[in-house]
């Protein structure tokens, strides 16, 4: 069964790798998905920020070979790999539904964020390189782009401003970020994807300049990679 549920994930590493190839890609909501255009949203990164999913995609798939070829049979990496499967497989499907219905894609992502939290949290302590760092970075990143789903969501069909939506979810982030950080206190990687969306929100604020969202958004890098070299030391 281990090697099975192996290959399972594997399998779920390729699909998702390949979404954006059967796909339009994604560098974010566009504007007229939504009832209120979202023109300039402030909670959104600088599309650049997207471009860390290339390197997600080819860690998560060179780990999960890696874990079918040398360690099918490891508890330590068999314990995470049921969630792993599940987020890999809904995020096979998820850019294809963003492009069409943002609203879907909000609940799939953050379906897609808890169970790559509960994998990140079951995750064996060994193997750096091929198990913990590219499901941290993973779990780091959908931390902030559900995060940025959902203050899109509440902004472009009017419950809350862009403002407060960007100030709300850059705080959610940071809190959901500080708590599986100090569960994983071994995976610093998670912070370093946290840290990336981060600044490409403050990049997306310079110009205009929004005070508020960049204050936040420095404020939240500082105290967390205050709370990583401590966790990572401890």
């Amino acid at each position: 069964m281990f090697k099975v549920k192996a290959v399972f994930a594997l399998v779920a590493a390729i699909l998702f790798a390949l979404s954006p190839v059967y796909s339009a890609g994604f560098n974010g909501f566009s504007a007229d998905q939504f009832p209120i255009p979202q023109d300039t949203p402030p909670v959104q990164p600088a599309g650049y920020a997207f471009s860390i999913w290339g390197l997600i995609y080819i860690w998560l798939l060179a780990g999960a070979l890696f874990g079918l070829l040398n360690r099918h049979d490891d508890p330590a990496w068999d314990t995470m790999r049921w969630p792993y499967i599940a987020s890999l497989v809904i995020g096979a499907a998820w850019i294809p539904v963003a492009n069409i219905n943002p609203a879907w894609a909000t609940v799939l992502i953050w379906i897609m964020w808890a169970t790559a939290a509960l994998a990140f949290l079951r995750m064996g302590h060994r193997d750096r390189i091929w198990l913990r760092a590219p499901i941290a970075l993973y779990t780091g990143w959908l931390t902030a782009a559900s995060c940025v789903a959902l203050g899109l969501f509440l902004a472009g069909y009017g419950y809350i401003s862009e403002q407060t939506a960007a100030l709300a979810m850059i705080a959610l982030a940071l809190v959901l970020a500080a708590i599986l950080l100090t569960l994983r206190p071994d995976t610093p990687e998670y912070a370093v994807a946290v840290v990336w969306a981060l600044i490409g929100i403050g990049v997306a604020n310079v110009d205009p300049v929004n005070w508020p969202v960049l204050a936040l958004c420095a404020a939240g890098l500082v105290a967390l990679s205050v709370l990583a070299l401590r966790t990572s030391r401890a």
